[in-house]
């Protein structure tokens, strides 16, 4: 068993010291998480690394309860998606209706900053996908909002590459026809 995962059994039996000691074993790889996934944002967004990261963990140490390591990373990368989408959110509030879809940018995660309304829309598309295929959205998720490759959001999940590329596939179909439609 992994450090990590010692640490979030301590947690979730209620040591208040695990939670002290988690962040400084996971912090470099939620660092690189969301410093890729930030790479990828337009220049002068708001938010930078560390502050994805502190929102992203502060979210975590609430009620949560983790299955293990993998499980922890997979609801880091769902908070620091929903960080970004309420960030877009707000932003798109600022900003007049476009009414465009540039559906390449599934293919190119990083792009999505450029478009907050595709960000909202990519959302509420994963919530229904989620409903028909949970494997398919939750890959997307990874790959579209937690900025890992196919292979890793696989690897998180425990599934094969194989598979994981499968359900990227059908997730990206899904998505882009739910777009066009």
């Amino acid at each position: 068993m992994s450090d990590v995962t010692q640490l979030l059994a301590k947690f979730e039996s209620g040591d208040p010291r695990a939670a002290a000691e988690l962040l400084p074993l996971v912090y470099d790889e939620l660092r690189k998480l969301a410093a890729a996934r930030m790479a990828q944002e337009r220049s002068g967004h708001s938010l930078d690394a560390t502050a994805l990261v502190h929102e992203a963990y502060l979210r975590l140490i609430g009620d949560q309860q983790f299955d293990g390591r993998g499980h922890f990373f997979a609801a880091a990368a769902e908070a620091m998606r929903r960080i970004l989408v309420n960030h877009a959110r707000d932003r798109n509030r600022l900003k007049r209706e476009g009414g465009r879809v540039r559906l390449e940018l599934l293919d190119q995660a990083q792009s999505l900053s450029e478009d907050p309304d595709l960000v909202i829309s990519l959302d509420q598309l994963l919530k229904q996908l989620a409903e028909e295929d949970t494997e398919a959205a939750k890959i997307a998720q990874l790959h579209l909002f937690g900025g890992l490759s196919i292979g890793q959001a696989g690897e998180v999940l425990g599934q094969s590459r194989a598979t994981a590329y499968r359900n990227w596939k059908y997730a990206r179909a899904w998505l882009r026809t739910a777009l066009v439609n």
